[in-house]
Order: C-alpha cells, then sequence, then structure tokens
C-alpha cells in the first residue's frame, strides 16, 4: 500500500484553502476553488466534488472530473449515505459497497464526508479514485478540516 499522504503537507494545504476560502462567502465559489484545490493537490484520484442538499436530495455542485451524477437521494450510494447518516464514510472497495451508483466505472474507492453546521446537513465532499483502499484515517482527517473550511467559510444555503 503507498502512502498518498506522504506526498502532501497537510498544515500547508489546509493553509492554501483557508487563502482561498478568506473574504469569499460564496459557497459555490468556495466549493470550486476547494475541489480544485484537492485535485491538483491529492494524488491518486479521478473524481473530486461537492453535493449540495436540495431537500431530500443532494445535487451536484462544482467538481473537478469527469461527468457526474446530477441528483443522489438522501440514503442512496455512498454520497447519499454519508448524508443521511452524517458521518464520513471511507469505502476501500466501491464494488463491495451495497447500493453504490457508479457515475465513472473507473472508481475503485470513495470517501465522502459531511457538510454539517450546526443541525444542518448542507451536503458533502466527495472524493473518488480509481485505486482501491486509496483512502485512510490522514486523508479523512484532511478533509474533514477541509470540509469544515468550507462551512464556515461560506454563507449556506444557497438557492
Amino acid at each position: 500500500m503507498r502512502d498518498f499522504m506522504q506526498q502532501v503537507d497537510v498544515e500547508m494545504l489546509v493553509a492554501q484553502g483557508r487563502g482561498l476560502i478568506d473574504g469569499e462567502r460564496d459557497p459555490v465559489a468556495n466549493a470550486a476553488n476547494l475541489s480544485a484545490l484537492l485535485f491538483m493537490s491529492l494524488t491518486g484520484l479521478n473524481w473530486v466534488g461537492v453535493y449540495f442538499r436540495r431537500g431530500d436530495e443532494l445535487v451536484l455542485g462544482p467538481f473537478q472530473g469527469k461527468p457526474a451524477c446530477a441528483r443522489i437521494a438522501l440514503g442512496a450510494g455512498v454520497c447519499g449515505r454519508a448524508a443521511a447518516e452524517r458521518r464520513t464514510l471511507v469505502v476501500p472497495n466501491v464494488n463491495a459497497f451495497p447500493g453504490h451508483i457508479a457515475c465513472d466505472l473507473a472508481s475503485r474507492s470513495e470517501i465522502v464526508v459531511p457538510l454539517i453546521d450546526g443541525d444542518n446537513l448542507l451536503g458533502v465532499l466527495d472524493l473518488d479514485s480509481p485505486l482501491e483502499d486509496r483512502f485512510h484515517d490522514d486523508d479523512r482527517r484532511l478533509l474533514e478540516a477541509a470540509a469544515q473550511l468550507l462551512v464556515a467559510g461560506s454563507d449556506f444555503p444557497i438557492a
């Protein structure tokens, strides 16, 4: 197993994210910049993006990678389940995940971090990899910090 996080200065990446978000309150602009930063900074990825909550579903927001599913019901797939359970899900092998929604057949592993403000579910931060078992605890901690930056630095909800 390769340790992808050794290639990333986590503190520097969080500082860069903070710099991109500082002074901009629009959640779409912030999600776009954060997605681009993560996609260009982390290795072994094929998709990074944000889904925003709209009622009982998640709607595609800014992303980097191939076209993706536009809407996901809360509870469906990895994104919908992470949102419904309001907890980070790390899936080492998406083909073994019951109900996985395959937007890109090349994806093999996935991590989804809910965007939560108090009791409010705002959406999810989703990363996919063409490599099995790509995401681990260091990734989870980094991405949870990135998600919190997005939530704290943006004026939700979006219309």
